[in-house]
């Protein structure tokens, strides 16, 4: 790793804490400049203020991480094996979306997150024409492909006969597939698309979800959460009520120590907006380029390979170092005529002096070359 780089967002949020730590120290203990006495006794001052400020703050902070919790529930339903089963499905995914065999609308990929969406899509953070709550918008009908027979199957279903969701419920689902690292940003599941509950399954680590984060960026830093969630392997976490609608949640880099992947099930609602085909938004979705995916050659450099003789002269490198050639030699041509300096070595003369005459082509000695330039 470099001096100045980072592995992951874990490493660099790490590394801003120490710094902070310090100044505050120094400060705290009067070690500035100026008297130690005023020092303590203005921070004394202030501390107090502070504390029962934070008094307060935490008293708030309590009840509202009460409310979180009461609108959450969680359950573990599926066994390591059956987490097997499915991890190696959601590997498919992966290498389908890789494979480009899904929709364009389908795969979303981001730093350390990949998203893929089935049975419905809806257009969200940069992708908005317009940034703010409510101006998400699903997809056309068939912009995403179609939820998987293996989610019906391997969750849908155990989820439908254990009682967390009634049949027919799920008509969108997710799989966000995270490196360590990653993260997602503090949000809230956009109201007017999606009904409640919000139900989420988790695979491949554990990890935990935050509610109540702020992130700021450049550098990232991520606040101190009202609420923290672990999620286990396994675990189905149902989201309803406050925790759903009134505080955001988030996934923070630290929390992803290992690859991490989680299906998301929920219901749009019937009168969901959606983009239609005169929408400015959705033609500068067609007109995006398609993003390049990273590929890698086997195949050796071979940086003489333009100089082959194989090679044709209709080659755009060849044609160029052609004419770079001739106008040097040309140049060093007008500067032996002017000056009579010595005769080129043989190679360079050689090379020089070829050129063209009634179709055919003739090659000049220096000798011949040296008495032409004595003439003139």
């Amino acid at each position: 790793m470099a001096a100045s780089g980072y592995y992951d967002l874990r490493e660099k949020l790490k590394s801003m804490t120490p710094h902070r730590d310090d100044y505050k120290n120094k400060y705290a203990h009067g070690t500035s400049n100026g008297s130690r006495k005023d020092r303590k006794r203005k921070y004394r001052e202030s501390d107090d203020e502070e504390y029962e400020h934070s008094d307060d703050s935490a008293e708030l902070r309590e009840q509202e991480a009460r409310r979180v919790s009461s609108s959450i529930q969680q359950r573990s339903i599926f066994t390591p094996e059956e987490c097997a089963r499915i991890e190696e499905k959601i590997d498919e995914v992966v290498a389908n979306g890789e494979a480009g065999l899904y929709r364009e609308h389908t795969v979303d990929r981001a730093p350390l997150r990949n998203k893929y969406f089935f049975g419905e899509g809806y257009t969200y953070g940069a992708q908005l024409e317009k940034r703010g709550p409510g101006q998400e918008r699903l997809y056309r009908k068939g912009e995403v492909d179609d939820i998987p027979g293996w989610v019906h199957e391997l969750v849908i279903k155990p989820l439908v006969s254990n009682g967390v969701i009634p049949e027919g419920f799920v008509n969108s689902a997710v799989i966000n597939d995270y490196q360590p690292g990653g993260c997602i940003v503090s949000h809230v599941d956009p109201l007017h698309i999606f009904a409640r509950p919000i139900v989420s399954v988790s695979f491949f680590s554990d990890s935990a979800l935050c509610f109540g984060c702020r992130f700021q960026f450049k550098p990232i830093r991520v606040s101190e959460p009202v609420f923290v969630l672990p999620v286990r392997r396994g675990s189905v976490t149902v989201l309803s009520g406050y925790a759903a609608d009134e505080i955001t949640h988030c996934i923070r880099p630290q929390d992803i120590k290992e690859r991490r992947a989680v299906i998301i099930l929920r219901k749009t609602r019937p009168d969901a907006p959606r983009l239609d085909s005169d929408s400015p938004l959705n033609s500068s979705l067609k007109a995006r380029p398609t993003p390049l995916k990273a590929k890698r050659s086997h195949r050796k450099a071979d940086p003489d390979a333009a100089h082959r003789s194989n090679q044709t002269l209709d080659s755009p490198r060849l044609s160029e170092m052609n004419l770079t050639l001739n106008t040097s030699h040309e140049s060093w041509r007008w500067i032996r005529r002017r000056t009579d300096v010595r005769p080129f070595p043989t190679s360079i003369a050689t090379a020089s002096a070829q050129r063209t005459t009634g179709g055919a082509t003739r090659t000049t000695t220096n000798t011949e070359r040296a008495q032409a330039a004595k003439s003139k």
